[in-house]
């Protein structure tokens, strides 16, 4: 098992970029496919992008597909979310996991969680 930390979240002017981190705090994120979810208030958590163990293929929800951007650093051991031209919509609690086999959008195939980290707009 891994212990998922997210972080780079935080307050953000409706255009800017934000890019967020998930890395373990304990064993190797390289081992596993990685996605990337959102929950927004009152909403369910929604898929929104993942990546494959060698970081050559990617997946992506058509409603980001234009403006993020998933990637791995193996040498740093973190999966990042690269969020730009960021809008209203946004705004929610973003979630790391992993699973091990499949590159899907499936919420219920992913096997391990982190604890989430925020992303608001400032005006």
């Amino acid at each position: 098992q891994v212990q998922l930390v997210e972080s780079g979240g935080g307050s953000v002017q409706a255009g800017g970029s934000l890019r967020l981190s998930c890395a373990p705090s304990g064993g190797s994120v390289s081992r596993y496919i990685v996605g990337w979810f959102r929950q927004a208030p009152g909403k369910d958590r929604e898929f929104l992008a993942s990546i494959s163990r060698d970081g050559e293929r990617t997946y992506y929800h058509e409603s980001v597909q234009r403006r993020f951007t998933i990637s791995r650093d193996s040498d740093k051991n973190t999966v990042y979310l690269q969020m730009n031209d960021i809008k209203s919509e946004d705004t929610g609690d973003y979630y790391c996991a992993v699973k091990s086999f499949g590159l899907t959008m499936f919420i219920q195939d992913y096997e391990q969680w982190g604890q989430g980290t925020q992303v608001t707009l400032s005006s």
